[in-house]
């Protein structure tokens, strides 16, 4: 069988399983392509919020990089949490030294807070996003309040958000995606920007508390479709209906925000067998066919 693609995520692990390296992997199962990963941060981290985090020195995450790149080779690239100054100086370093950025596609969360609001970065690290990382980024994902920490601008309403995309544009990043889930209105609208042209998209909002882990899901699968060959807007496009798949079907876990169900296809195809009280005998399991065998 060909290998698929391959991508790499420089992120936080999650030690509830619902965002961060976590997130990311499930997402990339989910997709069709090799997850590999470099762990940034070592959080603990449940349903009701971020109780501490312990940074990886930054030379091991530069290692793990160069690890993965040096051997199996990356098609593409997302990053996540970064914790610090100096660790997003080391994936910077990385991202030039093996000659990642501009030769594969390069996806930036600038996750800057938590689904609870809890801090995931020290102060030092947002002039370095500005600086070093942004100008490597294919796509930048950022949500509204993470807009405001790197460009001071703020969204009020769907007008802002061109605005906005404009001024972090300007820091380097070749295309942005604003995120504008939390702005009021029927339905979740975010706009994609390539410096010339803006593109609204929009899509429904689900009635569920549970949708922690949504913004790691949905970087992580923009770099699953750029890596399978869709361009930028193909690639969000498709990734914005895998996440709102996940969120529809987003589960309780915990006393506080459950997870979306990164598994939502495989479930509905019935290549998972079913879960939760009431769970059906196996003789009534109904598994889709295996297209490896016979």
């Amino acid at each position: 069988m060909p290998a698929p693609p391959r991508l790499l995520t420089v992120a936080g692990s999650d030690s509830g399983g619902g965002a961060g390296i976590q997130a990311d992997l499930k997402t990339f199962l989910a997709l069709g392509v090799h997850g590999m990963s470099a762990v940034t941060a070592v959080t603990a981290q449940n349903s009701t919020g971020v109780q501490a985090v312990h940074p990886l020195p930054p030379r091991a995450v530069f290692e793990q990089i160069e690890s993965v790149v040096t051997d199996i080779g990356v098609d593409a690239v997302k990053t996540g949490m970064l914790a610090s100054g100096a660790i997003a100086e080391a994936v910077a370093d990385a991202l030039t030294r093996f000659e990642l950025a501009g030769t594969v596609p390069v996806v930036v969360d600038p996750v800057a807070v938590s689904r609870h609001g809890d801090p995931l970065l020290a102060d030092d690290v947002l002039d370095t996003l500005r600086t070093r990382v942004l100008p490597l980024a294919t796509v930048v994902t950022p949500n509204l309040a993470e807009v405001e920490l790197l460009t001071g601008a703020r969204v009020r309403d769907a007008d802002d958000l061109e605005p906005a995309a404009r001024r972090l544009h300007a820091l380097g990043p070749r295309w942005v995606l604003v995120k504008g889930g939390h702005l009021p209105g029927e339905r979740a609208t975010d706009l994609l920007f390539d410096g010339r042209r803006a593109v609204t998209l929009t899509g429904p909002r689900h009635d569920t508390p549970n949708t922690h882990g949504t913004g790691c899901t949905l970087a992580s699968a923009i770099a699953a479709n750029l890596a399978l060959g869709l361009d930028v807007p193909a690639a969000v496009r498709a990734a914005k209906a895998y996440v709102s798949g996940a969120i529809a079907a987003s589960f309780p876990l915990g006393k506080g925000v459950g997870p979306t169900d990164h598994a939502w296809r495989m479930r509905a195809a019935g290549f998972l067998r079913p879960g939760g009280p009431g769970e059906p005998s196996p003789d009534s399991w109904s598994l889709a066919p295996n297209p490896y065998e016979g």
